[in-house]
C-alpha cells in the first residue's frame, strides 16, 4: 500500500429501525396462518426426533401422511370458509356416506355410468346445502340446529336406502368392469408416474423386485386437495364474494346495511362445503370401489379441528384457506406419525383436544393484537 493512500471505509449498512420491525412483527401476527404454520413447523421436528427412522419421512412414509392431510384437507378448506362466514355444518360427515351411496347405488343397482353417479351425488349436495342455508337463514335457528338435524337426516337416509334396496349397508364393485377408466384416474388414480419411475431409475427411491418405484405415484386426492385451497384463496383474497364472507362473518347487520347479500353468501357457502363432501366422497369411492353409509363418520369435527389449527376463528370473520391446509397437514402428519411410532393410537384424541385448545387461545390472542394494532 502506497504511503498517505487513505483506507476506504466500509459500507455502512444500516439496521432496521425499531418502529419499521414492531410493525413487520405486528403484520406477521395478524396473519391468521402463523399459529398453524409454527404448529406444522413443531410436528415435524417433533417427529424427525423421535421418529426419524419409523419410516415417516421416507417417500412411502410422507406420500401416506399427504394422503391423509389432502383429504381432511378438501373438507378443511371448504369449512375454513363457512367458518369466516359465521356458521358451521355439522352434516358434513353424514353428507360424506350419503354422496358414496347415491354413487354406488346409480351404478350397481340402476345401471348408470359412473360419471352419472357422481354428478348425482354432486346434484344431492347442492340441494342438502341449499336447504341448510336456506333453513338457517328462514328460521333465523343457529346453524349448528339446523345442520345437526341435517346430519341425523342425511344418516337415516343413508341406511335406510342402502338396506331397502340392497339388503346391506355397503356396496361393494363399483369400479368393477367399469369402462370409464378416465373417471377413475380423476379422482382415484395417481399422477407424476412417470416421474416416480425416472426416480426409481436413478436410484434415488426404492425400486421393488419388479422394478416398479415403492410409491408409483402421488394420489389424486393431493393434486385437488392444492387445487381447492388455492381456489378458496383467491376466493377470499381476491374476489368481491371473499369480501362478502368476512363481512357477513364479521358484522351480520353491519354487512345488511351496506349491501352485502347476506342470504345469497350464506347459502352458496353451505353448497360449497357440502360439495367439499360429495368430492371427498368420490374420492373414497374411486379409490376404494365400494361405498359404506358409515363412512365419514366424525369428518365433520376433524375439518372444524384442522380449521381452527389454521386460525379460523369460532365467532367468525376472521381466517384463511392457507391456515386450514396446515392444520390438515398437522392432522396427517400426527394420526401417521403415531401410527409409524407405535404409540398407542388413543393418545392421538389427546393431542386433538389439546391442539384444539392451545389453537382457539392462541387464535383469540393474536385477532385481540391485530385488533389493537388498528
Amino acid at each position: 500500500m502506497t504511503m498517505g493512500t487513505a483506507v476506504p471505509a466500509e459500507p455502512h449498512r444500516p439496521r432496521m429501525p425499531p418502529h419499521r420491525l414492531r410493525r413487520l412483527v405486528s403484520r406477521a401476527l395478524k396473519r391468521p396462518e402463523l399459529g398453524a404454520l409454527g404448529a406444522t413447523i413443531f410436528v415435524f421436528v417433533a417427529f424427525g426426533l423421535t421418529a426419524g427412522g419409523s419410516g415417516l419421512f421416507s417417500v412411502l412414509g410422507i406420500t401416506n401422511f399427504l394422503q391423509v392431510s389432502a383429504q381432511l384437507g378438501i373438507l378443511a378448506a371448504a369449512v375454513s370458509l363457512l367458518m369466516i362466514g359465521g356458521e358451521f355444518d355439522l352434516s358434513l360427515g353424514s353428507m360424506i356416506g350419503f354422496s358414496g351411496i347415491v354413487i354406488g347405488l346409480c351404478v350397481t343397482e340402476f345401471g348408470l355410468p359412473l360419471w352419472v353417479g357422481i354428478l348425482a351425488a354432486f346434484a344431492a349436495a347442492i340441494l342438502v346445502g341449499t336447504a341448510n342455508g336456506i333453513l338457517v337463514m328462514r328460521t333465523n335457528l343457529p346453524s349448528f340446529i339446523v345442520t345437526l338435524a341435517g346430519y341425523f337426516v342425511l344418516r337415516g337416509l343413508s341406511l335406510a336406502v342402502t338396506r331397502t334396496l340392497t339388503g346391506r349397508t355397503q356396496i361393494p364393485y363399483i369400479t368393477k368392469g367399469s369402462d370409464e377408466p378416465w373417471v377413475i384416474w380423476l379422482f382415484g388414480g395417481k399422477f407424476g408416474t412417470g416421474l416416480f419411475q425416472w426416480l426409481g431409475n436413478m436410484g434415488v427411491i426404492p425400486l421393488r423386485a419388479d422394478g416398479v418405484p415403492i410409491v408409483q405415484g402421488l394420489p389424486m386426492s393431493i393434486a385437488w386437495w392444492l387445487v381447492i385451497t388455492a381456489l378458496a384463496t383467491w376466493v377470499l383474497v381476491r374476489t368481491r364474494f371473499g369480501n362478502w364472507i368476512f363481512a357477513v362473518g364479521g358484522d351480520l347487520q353491519a354487512a345488511r346495511n351496506v349491501g352485502v347479500p347476506v342470504a345469497r353468501v350464506k347459502i352458496l357457502l353451505f353448497v360449497a362445503t357440502a360439495c367439499s363432501a360429495a368430492l371427498f366422497a368420490t374420492i373414497q369411492v374411486l379409490e376404494s370401489g365400494s361405498a359404506d353409509t358409515l363412512r365419514g363418520t366424525q369428518k365433520e369435527f376433524e375439518a372444524v379441528i384442522a380449521a381452527v389449527i389454521g386460525g379460523n376463528l369460532l365467532s367468525g370473520g376472521y381466517g384463511s384457506a392457507i391456515g386450514a391446509m396446515f392444520g390438515s397437514l398437522v392432522f396427517g402428519t400426527v394420526e401417521m406419525g403415531i401410527f409409524y411410532t407405535g404409540i398407542d393410537s388413543d393418545w392421538f384424541m389427546v393431542f386433538l383436544g389439546l391442539m384444539v385448545l392451545i389453537a382457539v387461545l392462541f387464535n383469540n390472542y393474536v385477532r385481540r393484537k391485530a385488533t389493537e394494532g388498528r
